[in-house]
C-alpha cells in the first residue's frame, strides 16, 4: 500500500476526485479531461483507476395489483483520479474549472483519500477468504 501523504498549511493531503454516472463513455472522457487538466495546471496525479461497476434493478409495479416486474437495469460506472499535494491556492480554481465543464448526468465529488478507499478498489474474492479461514483453523 502507498503511504498516505499528510496535509500541510499550504497543501492538501492525497485527494480522490470521484467521477460517476450511467454512461461509461462520458464518465471515462471526463476523467481523462480531469487528468489532462491536472497535467496542464501542474497538479500531481498519483493514480487513475476504475472502481467496480454497480448494477441496480429498477422494478415496475402494475397500476392495478401488487405484481412487480423488472423494468430495467442501471449500471453506475465510477472512475477515480487521485491527486497528491494539491496546492491550497490552486484548489478553488481547479474545482471551478471542473464544475463549469461537468457533463450532464455525471456526479463529481472530491474527498480525502483513506485506507477504506484503498480497500474498496479491489474486488472481493470469497473463495480465497474461505480457503484462508480453513487454513487458519
Amino acid at each position: 500500500m502507498k503511504e498516505i501523504v499528510v496535509e500541510t498549511e499550504t497543501t492538501y493531503a492525497t485527494l480522490n476526485v470521484n467521477v460517476s454516472g450511467y454512461d461509461m463513455t462520458v464518465v471515462e472522457h471526463f476523467s481523462q479531461h480531469i487528468h489532462n487538466l491536472c497535467n496542464r495546471l501542474g497538479i500531481k496525479v498519483l493514480d487513475c483507476y476504475a472502481l467496480q461497476t454497480k448494477t441496480t434493478e429498477v422494478w415496475l409495479m402494475q397500476e392495478q395489483g401488487t405484481k412487480m416486474s423488472v423494468d430495467s437495469f442501471l449500471k453506475t460506472h465510477n472512475r477515480v483520479v487521485q491527486l497528491r499535494s494539491l496546492n491550497a491556492t490552486m484548489c478553488p480554481i481547479f474545482l471551478e474549472v471542473l464544475l463549469k465543464n461537468q457533463p450532464e448526468g455525471v456526479q463529481l465529488s472530491v474527498q480525502e483519500h483513506t485506507e477504506v478507499d484503498y480497500k474498496t478498489r479491489f474486488k472481493g474474492r470469497p473463495e480465497l477468504e474461505g480457503l484462508k479461514a480453513k487454513i487458519s483453523n
